[in-house]
């Protein structure tokens, strides 16, 4: 409680630090416009120079970075819950509009606080000291107490009272600017939204970067893993054969390393939005040979040489190896047999081992 309350007279006499510029600024114009309303020699005008600064402060709040920094100041000393709060910079103009009327309250009731905490304390340490010293009790300024009553053996209470009010006025301000701070420095419905998208941006970019592990390096060790075994098989009978196949497990090895250090850098870096480089129907033949040095035999026919575009080849790559490692997976070395169609308007992968595994028929314009 007092940890609080200490905090939060701290953001007022921030707030009242933050008000000073524009009340100078007032107290100069005024001095010049209209000598007559000096603040510095009428102690009235001082609160016409308060209210003629607060429609500056107004302005001020309108630009979006002020709601990045009163939030942060809210949350380390308001005791507002930090979750409660927008993040960023003001980005709508109901949220320009928010920030702005929280700039006014902080820098408004923490000008007034801050001017009673530079007040009360030397007034009410002068009524302390007021029974014991004649020369206080004989002072002009002691006469504005000479009507009160016990004076002047009771001058210390009542600076005790103006000490307990100024700390009532102080949490009480605090109070009452917690109280808001939510609903003036929280995400509008924009800002909501906005973050949500974000979230969502983010996690598409993850689930793909994902399946591009998958798909990679899922494939890699499918296919090695058949390779390593079919070289194991014919080590003694054919060496030419189990050469070919190490070396196939080496370039495969290679390759899925290759694909999973981009993937990976792309996960280290801030945008998680970057797409990884990505093999398309062009590298379809170093595919193939891999998966023959495997001893899957692979046939591939072409029908059309229109090339389809870069999104649609590297879709069309990423299914055909997936089909290839299903193969390897569950048919073991059979015969495979795939077929690439384009024309004008479509693209259409067919495969099978055996039997019909799938066949895509999407029609996708080039």
């Amino acid at each position: 409680m007092i940890r609080t309350l200490r905090l939060r007279w701290v953001h007022l006499l921030l707030g009242g630090a933050l008000l000073m510029p524009y009340f100078l600024l007032v107290t100069v114009v005024l001095g010049v416009v209209a000598p007559g309303t000096d603040p510095l020699t009428r102690p009235g005008a001082q609160f016409l120079a308060f209210a003629v600064a607060l429609p500056l402060v107004a302005v001020s709040g309108l630009f979006p970075v002020v709601r990045t920094v009163e939030t942060q100041v809210v949350r380390a000393l308001a005791g507002v819950d930090g979750r409660l709060l927008a993040a960023g910079p003001a980005a709508s103009r109901s949220a320009r509009r928010r920030t702005a009327a929280w700039f006014v309250a902080h820098l408004g009731l923490g000008g007034l606080v801050s001017g009673m905490t530079l007040a009360v304390p030397p007034a009410a340490a002068v009524l302390a000291a007021l029974p014991f010293s004649g020369a206080l009790r004989d002072s002009r300024w002691a006469d504005g107490f000479a009507g009160l009553p016990g004076h002047p053996w009771a001058a210390p209470l009542y600076g005790a009272a103006l000490l307990a009010a100024l700390t009532g006025c102080a949490a009480g301000a605090g109070a009452l600017l917690a109280r808001p701070a939510p609903a003036l420095l929280g995400p509008t419905p924009a800002d909501r939204l906005a973050a949500a998208e974000e979230r969502a941006a983010d996690l598409a970019a993850r689930n793909r970067l994902a399946r591009e592990l998958h798909d990679s390096v899922g494939h890699a060790l499918s296919t090695v893993t058949l390779q390593a075994g079919a070289a194991r098989r014919v080590l003694d009978a054919d060496p030419g054969f189990a050469r070919e196949a190490l070396a196939a497990i080496e370039a495969t090895a290679r390759d899925a390393v290759a694909e999973l250090d981009a993937v990976l850098g792309l996960l280290r870096e801030e945008d998680a939005t970057a797409t990884a480089p990505a093999p398309t129907l062009a590298d379809l033949p170093g595919l193939l040979a891999r998966i023959r040095a495997a001893g899957v035999p692979v046939t591939l026919t072409r029908d059309g040489d229109r090339p389809p575009p870069a999104l649609v080849s590297r879709e069309a790559y990423r299914i055909v190896q997936e089909g290839l490692s299903n193969a390897l997976r569950h048919a073991g070395p059979v015969p495979v047999t795939l077929r690439l169609t384009t024309d004008d308007e479509a693209l259409t992968l067919t495969m099978a081992a055996s039997c019909p595994l799938f066949t895509l028929d999407a029609p996708r314009p080039l």
